[in-house]
């Protein structure tokens, strides 16, 4: 049984409107969304012990999610990732979004939908989002109707993205929760263990951006297919962290992709997608300068994203899977993430 109960979070700066909270409860897993780019502001889980922690990394108020901050939480789009250059060809015409990240697009551009407010319905169990992305926002071709809705079933949380469209434009939504399973706070996560079900993953350039070549885990430090010690992991193989994406088996139905485990407290994640790719993200770019709940300060390497997504820059790539929603289709995709004790 899920209960759901809504408040007011905040008022925006400049009369720009009213932030509100969502509160989602069962007997495991309590998880807190605002309407502010449909963002995880708090996810509570158990340990062995029965001790609840908040293990997403955020803010305690809305003012931290209006200032600059590296998408705590936040569902992303347009398109989640990188676009090369910020161009892309479709059917014929170039389209140029804006450059945030290095040469690159990132995330939907300078103000995507992490950035937007989005309109609430409160379901039994859950909450769906709403808002249209007008037609040439961020330099996107057409409008872009967007549902996101967020169910709790006991301890798992399913993350249903939808999207219609006027025009044929590239779509791939995720959402950038920063987790720490020893609770948010904690000065690093080199003590959890994760699993990743992918065969093969996406090289990068400078600018992470894919090269294009689609190379196989076998042998590299990129085979997760056993759990690995991300301590330890990084240091055998000399690596400054993961920010890499994983390729995928696409299923209609989603599928075991990922595991992340804390052994000191036993909290687990498990990862469900439809979706043909995951981002595993291992806080690289944090840097201790932001201040986030409790005061808590944010160092390198003191959460990780599982981000289920397209591949980056597919919209760019042939050979990658489609990126494009053609007018009349319909982007559908579905994301669970499981909690529990082991």
């Amino acid at each position: 049984m899920t209960k759901v109960t809504r408040e007011k979070f905040g008022d925006l700066p400049h009369d720009e409107g009213v932030v509100e909270k969502f509160l989602l409860k069962s007997d495991t897993v309590e998880v807190e969304i605002i309407s502010l780019g449909c963002i995880i502001t708090s996810l509570k889980t158990k340990s062995r012990n029965g001790e609840f922690s908040d293990i997403v990394l955020g803010f305690d108020h809305l003012e931290g999610y209006v200032k600059k901050h590296p998408y705590f939480g936040a569902v992303i789009g347009r398109v989640a990732n990188r676009i090369a250059k910020g161009n892309f060809l479709v059917e014929g015409k170039e389209y140029h979004l804006a450059i945030n990240n290095g040469p690159n697009s990132l995330h939907g551009g300078i103000k995507g939908f992490d950035k937007a407010v989005w309109a609430p319905e409160v379901l039994s169990d859950g909450v769906r989002f709403f808002r249209v992305s007008p037609d040439g926002e961020e330099g996107y071709p057409g409008e872009l109707k967007v549902w996101v809705t967020y169910i709790l079933n006991n301890g798992e949380l399913t993350i249903n993205y939808r999207a219609q469209c006027s025009k044929t434009t590239p779509v791939s939504m995720t959402n950038h929760a920063y987790f720490n399973l020893a609770g948010q706070g904690s000065p690093n996560i080199y003590d959890h263990k994760f699993t990743i079900e992918a065969d093969s993953y996406l090289p990068v350039d400078e600018t992470q951006i894919p090269t294009g070549e689609v190379a196989s885990v076998q042998d590299t430090a990129f085979d997760l297919r056993e759990p690995v010690e991300l301590g330890n992991h990084l240091q055998k193989f000399q690596l400054d962290g993961f920010d890499h994406n994983f390729c995928l088996k696409q299923a209609k139905e989603p599928q075991f992709r990922a595991r992340a485990f804390h052994p000191p407290s036993g909290r687990t994640i498990e990862v469900y997608t439809t979706q043909p790719g995951i981002q595993f993200y291992t806080g690289n770019f944090l840097e201790g300068s932001l201040k986030g709940k409790g005061d808590s300060l944010y160092p390198k390497h003191s959460g990780f994203c599982l981000e289920t997504q397209n591949w980056p820059d597919a919209v760019n790539k042939p050979h990658f899977p489609n990126a494009l929603l053609y007018p009349g289709e319909e982007y559908r995709h579905i994301t669970c993430f499981k909690f529990f004790v082991s």
